[in-house]
């Protein structure tokens, strides 16, 4: 059923590509652990044991808070159809924000969206598979549009003020670095 491996291999890379959502899983070393639901063409395999993605504006910035007191991370893709599969990958993570460097390196693996706040790049440590049996199957329709249609109107300086509001501090108040 389940295994454990030390990177990931072609045929999880596969699987992976093929995904429409993947959740994020962060703590620090107390207060709340945050799971969040990530879609949009946003996650990029660079290595056998390095992944990134792309963060759009939300209405919190958990994993950035997280990341910075406590780099554990863990992203799970399930399958909701075709042979039953969950894929965890467990690792380190980092933000890269537009005024870093590595920003500047990166973003072109991904489309543009509007609103894009850090790329989180993960190192993984374990690479685990289990059966995903009980996961029901579900029909992918579409995107969402809202994101990308909400950030397009408030435009940059409308997303930056967005930021100052909701964006510096995390749901337990910890910084989250989206400013220097």
């Amino acid at each position: 059923m389940g295994k454990k491996l030390t990177h990931v291999t072609p045929e999880l890379s596969d699987f992976i590509q093929k995904q429409k959502i993947f959740f994020v899983a962060t703590a620090m070393s107390s207060g709340t652990v945050n799971l969040s639901p990530k879609g949009m063409d946003s996650f990029r395999i660079l290595e056998p044991n390095r992944v990134m993605w792309l963060n759009v504006t939300g209405s919190g910035n958990e994993t950035a808070a997280h990341l910075l007191e406590n780099n554990r991370i863990t992203v799970m893709f399930c399958a909701f159809e075709g042979k039953p599969l969950i894929l965890r990958l467990y690792g380190t993570g980092k933000a890269y924000h537009p005024r870093d460097k590595a920003w500047t390196e990166y973003i072109d693996l991904f489309p543009k969206l509007e609103g894009a706040r850090q790329l989180i790049d993960i190192e993984i440590d374990i690479v685990q598979t289990s059966c995903g049996m009980a996961v029901p199957f579900m029909e992918y329709s579409q995107e969402r549009n809202e994101l990308n249609n909400w950030a397009r109107k408030k435009g940059e300086d409308g997303i930056r003020t967005y930021w100052e509001q909701k964006n510096v501090r995390s749901f337990d108040g910890m910084e989250t670095g989206i400013f220097e």
